[in-house]
């Protein structure tokens, strides 16, 4: 019985657990099994067959008998059996409830031929059925905070940033293993004066619900110290002293990348975040070298910035360490698999990351990936006055 019950609930997914509890219902007691799963006041068909399905009574049957007898205690189910007679012969078929606490998941529909189910059997289908209801009800917890989660990842994605235009700017996100469930990746992009465009990739700590939140509150951190013009350093200087200020807020790497077409220059400040890559315009891969401080919300500050020459047929690619990482290998050897990267030159900024997503396998990647594409185009007459821009640079 503890064997049995150990393979059920191997997943945080409600099918699979449906199945699991019919494949030991079928090792158990012989003959067919499913599972009516209950939504609300509704039933489905049968789910997750497993034996003789030809065993099993008419679904409406089984679904009467959950409605009529709500949601009781699994003894009334178990006393007396529950049978359908078929031609001159009868097949015994035992409902048992999928109940955990006071909720009902759905219903555990046993038949075979021949012989009744004897009361033994019947405690210990309801034993794998409570079990199972268990597990049913922490994926269904679990679904609706990968909904909500999802939702608010989805709705901070959506809202456009502002980049001038004099640059194309393309941003890719892929939760890993495909799931709804999603973290603190992001991507941002905040219009500054003189045709300069702040790029930023930030990664905060964790996954789920709190570490979206904690992204939120960054986001919109950023958005607000970044309006002040400040060099990169600096607004990374800010955010760490904000963060470090609120005791439950995760940390968080981040790299911003503050691009001036008309200088034809990027600087860069990292807060524990990996390096850009160039894509130059001989279509290789270089990784820009930048000045790495503490990850955001430590409180140590020590952020410095490093300018780079940025050319109109170049981009650059900012990216979360999902996009390049894998288990048990070393962060320079993942790193050099990008800059191994070759691409046609003046390749767009879509089908670049489109590229670089394919080739690097990112659909299937162990870590959620936030990745972003940037390559300038600038118009005739510069961006501005250099000797205002470099006040404002303080």
């Amino acid at each position: 019985m503890r064997t049995a019950a150990a393979g059920i609930g191997t997943s945080l997914d409600e099918a699979t657990t449906c199945t699991e509890l019919t494949r030991a219902a079928v090792r158990l007691a012989g003959g067919g099994a499913a599972v009516l799963r209950r939504v609300g006041d509704t039933f489905s068909g049968y789910d997750s067959v497993t034996g003789d399905a030809d065993l099993l009574p008419d679904a409406r049957w089984a679904t009467a008998v959950a409605l009529d007898a709500g949601t009781p205690a699994a003894d009334h189910w178990a006393d007396p059996w529950l049978s359908r007679p078929l031609g001159d012969r009868t097949r015994p078929a035992l409902c048992t409830p999928l109940t955990s606490g006071s909720d009902q998941y759905g219903v555990l529909v046993c038949a075979r031929e021949g012989t009744a189910f004897a009361r033994a059997e019947a405690e210990q289908l309801a034993l794998l059925a409570e079990h199972a209801a268990s597990h049913i009800r922490h994926a269904r917890e679990y679904e609706e905070l990968n909904r909500t989660a999802g939702d608010l990842q989805r709705a901070l994605l959506a809202e456009p940033g502002r980049p001038h235009p004099n640059l194309d700017v393309a941003i890719r996100y892929l939760p890993a293993g495909g799931r709804v469930l999603v973290g603190g990746d992001w991507c941002e992009t905040v219009r500054l004066h003189f045709g300069r465009t702040l790029l930023v990739v930030g990664d905060v700590m964790g996954h789920g619900l709190e570490a979206a939140v904690d992204m939120n509150a960054y986001r919109s951190s950023l958005r607000y110290i970044a309006a002040s013009e400040l060099p990169p350093h600096r607004v990374l200087r800010q955010l760490d002293d904000i963060a470090a200020a609120e005791a439950d807020r995760r940390p968080a790497t981040c790299l911003l990348v503050r691009v001036d077409p008309g200088r034809g220059q990027v600087t860069l400040a990292s807060a524990g975040h990996l390096p850009p890559a160039l894509i130059t315009r001989g279509g290789r891969t270089a990784l820009l070298r930048v000045p790495v401080g503490p990850p955001l919300g430590t409180g140590f500050g020590g952020y410095e910035s490093a300018t780079h020459q940025f050319e109109p047929d170049e981009a650059l690619v900012l990216f979360t360490d999902g996009l390049v990482e894998h288990r048990d290998e070393d962060i320079d050897r993942s790193l050099h698999r990008l800059a191994d990267l070759h691409f046609t030159p003046a390749v767009g900024v879509d089908s670049l990351l489109e590229s670089i997503l394919n080739r690097l396998d990112a659909r299937h990647a162990e870590d959620d990936v936030a990745v972003l594409a940037a390559r300038p185009h600038p118009r005739p007459g510069g961006s501005g006055p250099e000797a205002v821009q470099a006040q404002a640079e303080g």
